[in-house]
């Protein structure tokens, strides 16, 4: 699926770096909508944090196209994007327990998840020499989704955001099983 993604984001790409819209600019702005995305959670408005979701979202895959449609993927871009992926994760899910959407140990066991799930997968391919480790059950995208659905579905069903916390905690650990076991059986092979 990321081949027939990077081909329709392509032409996005092309025309956001066209008109002088960097990678890193973009990423930066993720980040900022991520951080307004938390407040709304802070303040009570689950919609108004899904909104920010989604958009810190859609920025945030922009940034890739645009790097590959201009021709200026660095490394430095690639870490700077994982690094403030991992901010944006933490502004969300800290505006969900400010604004008591679950308790806090859920937060802090999802969060905790999410950010070993991608650590794992940066030790497997820095430390374990693999080429890549995205495997597992649910990529950041999967988990951004189903904290959006939890979020549009909170005014109606009490307790759904903290549902889509707790399910995102458990995917993201249960990755990080499944990455563990994948860099185990290659790093044995070579």
């Amino acid at each position: 699926m990321r081949a027939r993604y990077e081909e329709i984001m392509g032409p996005v790409g092309g025309w956001l770096g066209a008109r002088g819209i960097t990678p890193n600019a973009l990423t930066s702005i993720s980040l900022i909508l991520s951080i307004g995305a938390g407040a709304g959670y802070a303040f009570s408005f689950p919609i108004l944090g899904a909104v920010g979701i989604l958009l810190s979202a859609m920025v945030d895959m922009f940034d890739g196209a645009v790097a590959r449609a201009t021709r200026t993927v660095s490394r430095f871009g690639a870490v700077y994007d994982h690094v403030l992926d991992r901010y944006v994760e933490f502004f969300i899910l800290v505006g969900m327990g400010l604004g008591g959407f679950s308790d806090w140990i859920w937060i802090i066991f999802c969060l905790f998840g999410m950010v070993m799930a991608s650590f794992t997968r940066a030790k497997a391919e820095s430390v374990g020499g693999l080429k890549s480790c995205t495997v597992g059950i649910a990529e950041r995208q999967e988990k951004l989704i189903i904290l959006l659905v939890g979020s549009i579905l909170q005014p109606v069903i009490g307790s759904a955001l903290m549902f889509s916390i707790i399910l995102t905690g458990i995917l993201s650990h249960v990755t990080v099983i499944q990455r563990l076991h994948y860099t185990y059986h290659e790093t044995r092979r070579s």
